[in-house]
């Protein structure tokens, strides 16, 4: 199948659509969020195993973000050229194959070099996933479809540091850290066997690939991320503010270069459709809180409180909880609510942080109730967002609206990593009053992203 309206296969009908479609490419969706976040717990064991110094140590996390972030516009629109299936396979193998590299790394120069690999391979996937989703399930069957996006991706994101802990603890063969590459192993291989059997194959039509559009937006995107993942380790030296300074003449080159570009990389004619451009703006903000949550309280539990990885995992099960609880039923309440959900979600995961920030001089335990609550309200965004921005964008444009919309998210988490690090830091008088006053900031961004809501259309 070549073209957008040959999506199904023969046998499937709108009233019947298939379900095993869904269940490869959430595989590959899980993983990928899952490796973001799990490595984090694993960098003790390997700056002892590999003898890696810190700058080492920051390439080996910062290594697949940079890359994911990087790639994940063009990701999405070779999709859109040659085939959201391909690309999808091609995603999948590049990430098992590396993901393989870093559990058999000798030196930390071979595992930050896989971990680029990871990020790229996971940016020719993630776009492609939204874009099929959108393409082959439709009504309700549509609903359900992301709302199991959703908890896939959250299950990664929450329980990273839990799955992590229980490999490294369970020390499976004596291989320690380098399981929580390897088990990335037999589940992509047996993803690729079954990918081309269930997924459909589509693509928008035959175009080249816009060559100087993806070297300004990959250049612009890398002067954004890698000072903002970098600069507060290193103490922001004079190198970072160049990379961001360079950063706007990038991006604003990129747009208008788009504007007169015969195929352009992004059709900027998909931000006409204010669903797409304010889900966009939303995804972007709502980004600011996530991966920056999960990194202070990390830091909280482990160093605050001097929790091992596999305890400070065990405090994250409310939280993931909470998340399964509300993402489970998302679908139903956007039904209900429509684009109100997001608004519910954001001021949800607002009072979470809210309780989490007055139980910050409390035991342990006291976190629980914010835990649970924040992750309710993580559950009622990330499900039904993707699908509202994406419910106006055509199929010729799927996998590349995809890319932008993952695109933001990534800088989003990028921009709230540097500043609630910033805020963490600067009160670290303590660690609880570190941690509350970062709570307090990122209920503020929730708060916000409740009011970006009512921009959003009605129906």
């Amino acid at each position: 199948m070549t073209t957008t309206e040959q999506v199904r296969p023969a046998e499937q009908t709108p009233d019947q659509p298939s379900w095993g479609a869904l269940g490869v490419l959430l595989v590959g969706i899980f993983i990928t969020t899952l490796d973001f976040f799990i490595v984090n717990v694993a960098i003790p064991s390997v700056q002892a195993d590999l003898r890696a110094g810190p700058a080492a140590i920051q390439f080996v996390v910062a290594g697949f973000g940079l890359a994911f972030a990087a790639s994940l516009i063009t990701g999405g629109r070779l999709g859109d050229l040659y085939g959201r299936r391909r690309m999808y396979q091609v995603g999948l193998a590049l990430f098992t194959i590396a993901s393989a590299a870093c559990g058999l790394a000798p030196n930390p120069g071979v595992l930050i070099a896989a971990r680029v690999a990871q990020g790229l391979g996971a940016a020719l996937m993630s776009p492609q996933v939204l874009a099929i989703l959108n393409l082959v399930y439709t009504g309700r069957h549509r609903t359900t479809a992301f709302t199991a996006f959703g908890v896939a991706m959250g299950f990664g994101g929450v329980f990273g540091q839990l799955i992590g802990g229980l490999l490294i603890h369970a020390d499976v063969a004596g291989l320690g850290w380098r399981t929580i590459f390897l088990i990335n192993v037999p589940v992509g291989l047996l993803a690729l066997v079954l990918v081309r059997r269930m997924v459909p194959e589509s693509r928008a039509g035959r175009s080249r690939l816009d060559l100087v559009g993806t070297l300004l937006v990959t250049l612009g995107l890398v002067a954004v991320v890698l000072p903002l993942v970098e600069g507060q380790q290193q103490g922001w030296p004079l190198w970072t503010w160049l990379c961001l300074g360079a950063a706007l003449p990038l991006l604003t080159g990129f747009v208008a270069y788009q504007r007169r570009a015969t195929s352009p990389l992004v059709d900027l004619a998909m931000f006409r459709e204010r669903a797409y451009a304010v889900g966009v703006l939303i995804a972007l903000v709502y980004a600011l809180t996530t991966a920056s949550f999960f990194l202070v309280l990390a830091l909280f539990l482990q160093q605050g409180h001097g929790l091992s990885a596999l305890s400070s995992g065990l405090i994250f099960l409310p939280l993931g909880i909470g998340y399964f609880v509300s993402s489970t039923r998302s679908g139903r309440v956007a039904a209900r609510l429509g684009r109100q959900v997001l608004a519910a979600g954001g001021l949800t995961v607002a009072a979470g942080y809210l309780l989490l920030a007055a139980a910050a001089d409390s035991h342990v335990g006291w976190l629980i109730p914010g835990l649970v609550v924040t992750g309710a309200g993580i559950g009622l965004v990330m499900g039904p967002l993707p699908a509202i921005a994406m419910s106006k964008v055509d199929a010729q444009r799927a996998a590349a609206g995809s890319g932008v919309l993952n695109a933001a998210q990534q800088a989003g988490g990028a921009i709230g990593v540097a500043v609630i690090g910033v805020v963490f830091y600067q009160a670290l008088g303590t660690f609880a009053g570190a941690f509350a006053l970062s709570e307090v900031v990122l209920a503020g961004i929730a708060i916000a992203v409740a009011g970006l809501v009512q921009l959003l259309p009605k129906r």
